[in-house]
């Protein structure tokens, strides 16, 4: 297999803008899923009336359609009604719409793990329902999810790959524009696959040795 490395040089520039732009859009979607998935969480654990069925309804919603027609729904559907975002603020919104129902569901399964007896020890103690969630419940409820919450990470991170059909320049539209322009196909996918492994082995490797520290702390082992 022959490979044109001029083109290869000459298109890393393009590749590394993209990375850039792609770890944004993963970053604050990320960053804003966390926030709202522990929310949501609360919200359900606590069982809030009124609030705890539009919880259940958002997080079968984002859970059970595509993060595509999410996007196409925030990017045109919302200009009928006359509220207009940007292409980066629509990703970042529709992945973290996306997002923050799978982390609301690894939040959840961690917050359930806790035992019983730790809340019913905690209330013995005379803490209030607030200290008792940030004292008790939620330090380990997040140790408890670490794993789903890295899964749900670099899923978004992953995700980003569909945000080139609302016009932005990621990775995968660019690999696109330049297989269409140059017919360089094997270059621009091999670029695209190791664009993807920079971003994704280090995330990788460090929710790993979180993980590890955290069990360590908690276990002993």
């Amino acid at each position: 297999m022959n490979l044109d490395w001029e083109f290869i040089v000459e298109s890393l520039p393009l590749y590394g803008e993209a990375m850039w732009l792609t770890l944004k859009i993963a970053f604050f979607a990320i960053l804003f899923s966390l926030v709202v998935g522990l929310l949501c969480s609360i919200v359900l654990y606590y069982r809030v009336r009124g609030i705890s069925g539009i919880i259940v309804a958002y997080i079968e919603l984002s859970r059970n359609t595509p993060l595509l027609v999410q996007l196409y729904f925030l990017y045109y559907g919302f200009t009928k009604i006359g509220l207009h975002m940007s292409e980066m603020t629509c990703a970042v919104v529709g992945m973290t719409f996306l997002g923050g129902g799978y982390m609301a569901e690894a939040f959840r399964g961690g917050i359930e793990a806790v035992s019983k007896t730790q809340t019913e020890s905690g209330l013995s103690l005379g803490l209030s329902k607030i200290q008792l969630a940030r004292y008790v419940i939620l330090p380990q409820a997040f140790a408890i999810s670490i794993p789903s919450l890295g899964a749900n990470a670099i899923f978004l991170l992953k995700e980003t790959s569909i945000v080139g059909a609302i016009a932005l320049l990621d990775l995968m539209n660019v690999a696109k524009d330049l297989i269409g322009m140059y017919y360089k196909t094997t270059e621009s996918l091999i670029l695209l696959v190791l664009a993807y492994l920079i971003l994704l082995l280090p995330l990788s490797m460090l929710l790993t040795w979180v993980e590890r520290k955290v069990r360590y702390a908690e276990f002993g082992d």
